[in-house]
């Protein structure tokens, strides 16, 4: 085991769900055509002015309420000046001296082990736009430029790489639920830099930044790189200098970017086109009352309700999912999180759609799973009518009768079954009152052919074995 102890701090940018950016009218859209989404103020258009977007104010609210931070009642915009391509003012609108949260922490468990995160501050500000690399020329995209972002910056707390990725993936969760940010990485609307230091001792080492990592799981593997190559180059007595790298994910490896000789400085000021914000208590109150159900209340409720901890945790795991499930009011959340998880996300990965955008309403789906639970239909019917479900109006009701699936759901006629199943097969019967559980599966199996599948298997299993165990 190394005598090193690795320190780590993360640096996350979030992209807000606004429908206009920061501090411009433009659209805030992903993919579109380059250069689409741009006006003259995007572009650093000489005397044009911004307009705060009170939209990314009130989701910057959220997401520092979800991240357990203080939230600034006063607080101003800074220039931060450079010159870089992507940057036409040559300054970006962000808040240096006046975060919006403060403070917040972030709570990961590790196997059952808890441990809080701290988080030293998440501010606001624009993001630049987007530069495309190539041999001969950089092409810029400015449909990114201007878009309202949060960085959440977290303390130099962070121990393992481990650690760093259930930071992260909480993180996600956390943002992703309260309906902040898409924060899908691949599309760049989340993006995460680690500061990685090792040292022997409580005195901090040299830091190291990784830069831009393309998911939570290279996160993971870049910081656990990075930790043996610093532990390499000072047992050789190599003295490190701060810089900045990349992640290598097809060579797992980082690679050096730049060496930071000296400070950035950035010659912050404030911004003197945007007036100080100042929030009141009674504002701060309405925008956490409207903070949507959290991912942990959800999974409390889906357990108590009885659907096992796997589901649950797929069902956490697709929003859309969740949130559709969170419409359905009174219902037996078991049923419906197996349907949801097994012929319905079946269907909906095949054809390629939200759930939202099919014919299946709240009410359509409690009846589906009202009859399931009352024994009138089984799951093999389900299989049978899915499509007519998910793409037709038609009622329930209507779309069995028109299949001719109508279930046997008398006990008495179910019995009749079982019965007639039992003394055509004495042999098998008498192998299973001799211990021979195997021999249940094939009179089960007996039972379902004689009723062409029109009996519900529960039901039929349930009284199977009772009919079973009073011969014994």
């Amino acid at each position: 085991m190394s005598d090193y102890q690795k320190t780590i701090g993360i640096e996350v940018h979030v992209e807000l769900k606004t429908k206009e950016k920061l501090f411009s009218p433009s659209s805030n859209l992903y993919g579109n055509l380059a250069n689409t989404n741009v006006n003259v103020i995007d572009l650093g258009y000489p005397g044009v002015l911004p307009t705060m977007n009170h939209e990314a104010l009130e989701l910057a609210i959220r997401a520092a309420s979800v991240l357990n931070c203080k939230i600034r009642r006063v607080m101003h915009f800074d220039r931060k000046n450079y010159f870089y391509p992507d940057n036409p003012k040559n300054f970006q609108i962000t808040q240096e001296r006046t975060p919006i949260g403060y403070d917040g922490y972030v709570e990961i468990d590790d196997n059952g082990v808890k441990k809080k995160i701290e988080i030293l501050e998440m501010h606001i500000e624009e993001d630049t736009c987007k530069s495309i690399h190539s041999k001969e020329r950089t092409l810029l995209d400015f449909n990114r430029a201007g878009v309202p972002l949060v960085e959440i910056v977290t303390k130099p707390c962070i121990h393992t790489s481990r650690e760093a990725t259930l930071y992260l993936e909480k993180l996600r969760e956390l943002l992703l639920y309260a309906n902040v940010s898409d924060c899908k990485i691949e599309e760049g609307s989340m993006r995460c830099d680690a500061n990685i230091s090792i040292s022997k001792t409580d005195t901090l080492g040299t830091k190291i930044e990784i830069k831009n990592i393309g998911s939570i799981t290279n996160v993971g593997l870049a910081i656990d790189y990075e930790g043996v190559r610093q532990e390499e180059l000072l047992e050789q007595g190599t003295k490190l200098k701060e810089e900045t790298r990349r992640y290598d994910a097809k060579l797992n490896k980082t690679i050096l970017m730049r060496v930071k000789e000296t400070g950035n400085d950035y010659r912050y000021f404030p911004e003197p086109d945007i007036p100080y914000i100042v929030l009141s208590e009674e504002e701060i109150k309405d925008v956490i009352e409207k903070i949507p159900v959290s991912a942990d209340l959800r999974r409390e409720k889906y357990l108590k309700s009885g659907v096992s901890s796997l589901n649950t945790e797929k069902i956490i795991a697709n929003k859309d999912l969740s949130d559709y499930l969170e419409t359905l009011g009174d219902i037996n959340y078991k049923i419906a999180s197996n349907l949801l998880l097994g012929d319905i996300s079946a269907y909906l990965n095949k054809n390629n759609v939200s759930i939202f955008e099919t014919k299946l309403t709240k009410e359509r789906l409690g009846e589906v799973v009202k009859k399931l639970d009352d024994g009138v239909i089984s799951h093999k019917n389900f299989k049978d009518i899915i499509d007519d479900v998910m793409e037709s109006d038609k009622e329930i009701d209507t779309i069995l009768k028109e299949k001719g699936i109508e279930n046997v759901v008398d006990n008495n006629l179910v019995m009749d079954i079982i019965n007639k199943v039992i003394s055509e097969n004495e042999k098998v019967v008498g192998d299973y009152l001799n211990g021979n559980e195997r021999s249940l599966k094939f009179l089960m199996g007996m039972v379902m052919k004689e009723s062409k599948g029109r009996v519900n298997p529960k039901i039929a299993n349930d009284l199977l074995i009772e009919t079973l165990n009073s011969k014994k």
